[in-house]
């Protein structure tokens, strides 16, 4: 995420958190590409066929970001790290949805790539993820938080510190951490 286009929309987030609909409508334009390179990336690893497309995925996020009554954006990091978090969930209902259907067949899959996550090779089952990241949020909310930010909103480090309030140098030890965790409890395929 570039910082060049910071300030505007800064201020947009800052007058949209004041009720300002004009500001909400002038956002979009300025954070429209890097909404879609967020949606992307949570869609990275899922199967070939999958319904949801990024456009569809930024659309959805956006309308529930937009429908939310009280909102206090700090600024356009905060506005991306929820945006990510609105598309992880998005995914994880369709992904609910598709196995309640489906009653447990053809379990949607994400592949966490090398720079983000554990192995390149490894793949894993979303929901199975979700499980363990709630998992992990019971055992340590800030880790999960940097999962979410690192791993889905493709946060650098240093962003996901600002995001986070902490040092660029312990987001780093606690991304290396929560990936441990992780693959230790999706590898154990078995109850968290």
């Amino acid at each position: 995420m570039s910082s060049s286009s910071s300030y505007p929309v800064t201020e947009l987030l800052a007058r949209w958190s004041n009720g300002d609909v004009s500001a909400r409508d002038a956002l979009v334009p300025l954070v429209y590409d890097e909404l879609r390179r967020i949606a992307r990336r949570c869609l990275a690893g899922q199967r070939s066929d999958h319904t949801l497309q990024p456009t569809a995925l930024v659309h959805e996020a956006y309308l529930r970001l937009a429908r939310r009554d009280s909102l206090d954006w700090r600024d356009r990091v905060h506005f991306f790290a929820m945006a990510a978090q609105m598309m992880r969930q998005i995914l994880v209902d369709h992904a609910r949805k598709h196995a309640a259907a489906k009653r447990g067949g053809n379990a949607v899959t994400l592949l966490l790539d090398e720079e983000s996550a554990v192995s390149k090779q490894a793949s894993f089952d979303l929901l199975a993820l979700d499980d363990a990241m709630k998992q992990l949020a019971s055992l340590d909310p800030r880790q999960s938080q940097i999962v979410e930010l690192r791993f889905f909103g493709g946060l650098s480090s240093e962003e996901t510190a600002q995001a986070v309030n902490i040092s660029p140098a312990t987001t780093k030890r606690e991304w290396a951490t929560a990936r441990l965790w992780l693959y230790q409890a999706m590898s154990a395929g078995t109850e968290l």
